[in-house]
C-alpha cells in the first residue's frame, strides 16, 4: 500500500475518518427513515410530502456517496453495513408503527437537527484537533444542506397541522433555538 503524505498524520486521518463514519452512519439511518416515510405517508399532505421526501432521499444518497468517498480520499475505508451503521449512529430507528404525517415530519426535523449539531462539533474537531480544513469545509457544505432540509420540514409543520385522519390539530409550538 502506498504511503499517504497529504500533510496529516495517520492519527489525524484516523480521527477524521471516525467522525466521518459517524456522519455516514447517521446519513444512512436518515435515508432509510426518509424513504420509509415517503412510502407510508397518507392524508391530505400525501403528494406534497411524497415529492419532498423523494427530493430529500435523492440528496441524502448523493451525500452518503460523498462522505464515503471522502473517507477513501483520506486512505481509510468507510463503514458499509446496516449493522455497522446502527452500532455507531446517533440517530435511532423508530418503532414499526406508522406515525401520522405531522409526526413523520417532526421526527425527520429532529433527526436533521441532530445531524446539524453533530456536524458543528465535527467541523470544530476537524479544524482544531485534527488540522484538516478540507474535511471541515466538506462537512460545512453538508451541514448547510441539512439546514435547508430541516427548514423545509419545519416550514411544513408551522401553523395549523392536519393529521392523517383529516382533523385539524393545534398549531405547532415554537421550539426555542438551541433546544
Amino acid at each position: 500500500m502506498h504511503k499517504i503524505n497529504i500533510g496529516l498524520t495517520e492519527k489525524q486521518r484516523q480521527g477524521v475518518m471516525n467522525l466521518l463514519n459517524l456522519d455516514l452512519a447517521d446519513a444512512n439511518v436518515l435515508l432509510v427513515k426518509t424513504k420509509k416515510y415517503h412510502w407510508d405517508v397518507v392524508g391530505p399532505q400525501f403528494r406534497t410530502l411524497h415529492k419532498l421526501w423523494e427530493e430529500h432521499y435523492q440528496e441524502l444518497t448523493i451525500n452518503i456517496d460523498k462522505i464515503a468517498e471522502r473517507i477513501r480520499t483520506l486512505g481509510c475505508y468507510p463503514t458499509g453495513t446496516m449493522a455497522g451503521f446502527l452500532s455507531i449512529a446517533t440517530l435511532k430507528e423508530h418503532s414499526d408503527k406508522i406515525p401520522t404525517a405531522t409526526k413523520m415530519v417532526t421526527q425527520l426535523v429532529e433527526d436533521h437537527e441532530q445531524i446539524i449539531r453533530n456536524f458543528r462539533n465535527h467541523i470544530d474537531q476537524c479544524s482544531e484537533e485534527f488540522h484538516d480544513q478540507g474535511s471541515a469545509d466538506f462537512l460545512t457544505d453538508l451541514m448547510e444542506k441539512h439546514e435547508e432540509m430541516a427548514w423545509m420540514l419545519r416550514s411544513f409543520i408551522e401553523g395549523e397541522a392536519v393529521e392523517a385522519d383529516g382533523k385539524k390539530q393545534p398549531a405547532a409550538t415554537k421550539v426555542p433555538v438551541g433546544v
